[in-house]
C-alpha cells in the first residue's frame, strides 16, 4: 500500500539512547533536559530567536489567541486544517473567512480589508503546503488597522520567504510536529514570537501560567512538550537534510514525469526557499478528481483530498461563501510524498495517474 504520507522513523536505538537519559534522570515531563536542549537546537537550525515546544500544534493556536488578548472577529482562512478555526471559535472568537488566491492557495490579501470591520482583532492565516502568505501585505494592513497577526505554519517547518524564517513574521507562528509532518517528534508542535515580552507570556501560558515554581503569573493551561516526544524530535533533526533532499526528489520526479494535460501544480511564491512538504495538483473538475482516486485506489495508492471540505462546511461556522476556496477544494489531491517512497512506487503513481 502507498499511502499519502509515511513517518520518518529515525534507527530506534539512536531515539532509545536518547531517552535512556531521561529515563536515568527519572524526569518525563515539566520541561526536562530533552525539551530544553531541542529547543536549543532547534532555534540554531532555523534560525529564529525564540521557541517554546509544545505538546501538539493546536495548542500553540489557542494560546496565541488568549496570549495576545483577541475578542470579536478574527480574519482566517477556509482552506485550512480544522484547528485553524476551530482554535478561533474555542476561544470564544468569531471567524470571519476571506477566499484565497486561485494559484498561491493562501488568503487572497487583496479582499482582507473588505472584510475588516469595528470587531476585527486579527489576522490569523496559514501558509498553505509550505507556500507562503503575502506577508508584506499583510503586514502593511494589519499595522493600518492595528490588528495582530498570527501565521499558523504548521506545514513550514524549515521554510524561508526572502531569505528570513518564515516563523519570524507576524505576531505569533505555530507549527505542528505531527508525525505526518516533515520534522515530526511523534505528536507536537511549537510557538514563536520576535517579542522577549510576548515570548514571557507565552511560555506561563503554556505552562499553567507558572511564574516560578511557586508562583502564578496568571491564567494558563498545560501545552509542555515530554521528554518522550523531545527525544524524537532530538533523534530526527539529525536527518533534516536527507528528508529534504529525499523528498526533492520525490517532488521533481512528479515535476517531470507527470502528465499536466487536466491539472496544475502548486504556484510557488517566489523568492520562497521551499521545504516539500507536501504536492498538490489541482484537476479541472472534481470528477475527473474522483475517476483518478478511483483507479489509483484499484492500484493501492491513497492520496489525499487536502484540504476538503472547505471549513466553511464546519456546523458551528456562519460565514460568507468563498467560491475560490470551494472550487479548489472539490479539486485539490495531495500525492503520496515522503522520504522513503521507492523510484519503483513513483513510477507506478505516475503511470496510474497519467492513464487516469
Amino acid at each position: 500500500m502507498i499511502n499519502v504520507t509515511k513517518t520518518f522513523l529515525p534507527p530506534q536505538e539512536q531515539y532509545q539512547a536518547i531517552l535512556k537519559e531521561a529515563w536515568d534522570a527519572g524526569w518525563m515531563t515539566n520541561r526536562g533536559l530533552l525539551v530544553k536542549r531541542l529547543e536549543a537546537q532547534l532555534k540554531q537550525y532555523l534560525n529564529v530567536p525564540n521557541i517554546i515546544a509544545t505538546t501538539n500544534g493546536t495548542l500553540p493556536l489557542q494560546i496565541a489567541i488568549k496570549a495576545l488578548g483577541l475578542t470579536g472577529e478574527i480574519i482566517t482562512t477556509p482552506f485550512s486544517y480544522v484547528a485553524t478555526t476551530s482554535s478561533i471559535v474555542w476561544e470564544g472568537c468569531t471567524p470571519v473567512y476571506v477566499d484565497i488566491h486561485p494559484d498561491y492557495l493562501t488568503i487572497d490579501e487583496t479582499k482582507i480589508e473588505a472584510a475588516i470591520t469595528t470587531n476585527t482583532t486579527a489576522i490569523l492565516a496559514t501558509h498553505v503546503f509550505g507556500n507562503p502568505c503575502a506577508v508584506e501585505e499583510i503586514e502593511v494592513i494589519a499595522k493600518k488597522y492595528k490588528l495582530k497577526v498570527i501565521y499558523d505554519a504548521a506545514h513550514c517547518f524549515g521554510v524561508a520567504y526572502k531569505g528570513k524564517s518564515i516563523f519570524k513574521y507576524g505576531d505569533v507562528s505555530t507549527c505542528s510536529f505531527h508525525a505526518t509532518k516533515l520534522f515530526h517528534a511523534g505528536e507536537g508542535g511549537a510557538l514563536f514570537t520576535n517579542s522577549l515580552e510576548l515570548h514571557e507570556k507565552l511560555f506561563s501560558y503554556h505552562n499553567f501560567g507558572h511564574d516560578g515554581p511557586e508562583k502564578f503569573h496568571g491564567l494558563g493551561i498545560n501545552a509542555k512538550m515530554s521528554e518522550l516526544q523531545a527525544a524524537m524530535g532530538l533523534s530526527v533533526l539529525p536527518y533534516m537534510e536527507h528528508i529534504i533532499s529525499e523528498r526533492k526528489r520525490v517532488c521533481e520526479y512528479y515535476n517531470e514525469y507527470v502528465n499536466f494535460d487536466n491539472s496544475q501544480k502548486l504556484k510557488l511564491r517566489e523568492r520562497t526557499s521551499w521545504n516539500y512538504a507536501y504536492y498538490p495538483i489541482i484537476f479541472k473538475s472534481e470528477s475527473q478528481l474522483l475517476e483518478t482516486m478511483r483507479n489509483l485506489a484499484l492500484h493501492n495508492i491513497h492520496p489525499r483530498r487536502y484540504f476538503y471540505p472547505s471549513l466553511e462546511d464546519l456546523p458551528y461556522i456562519n460565514s460568507k461563501q468563498c467560491p475560490i476556496t470551494d472550487d479548489i477544494a472539490r479539486r485539490i489531491l495531495c500525492l503520496p510524498l515522503y522520504a522513503t517512497l521507492l523510484d519503483q512506487d513513483l513510477n507506478k503513481i505516475v503511470i496510474t495517474l497519467n492513464n487516469g
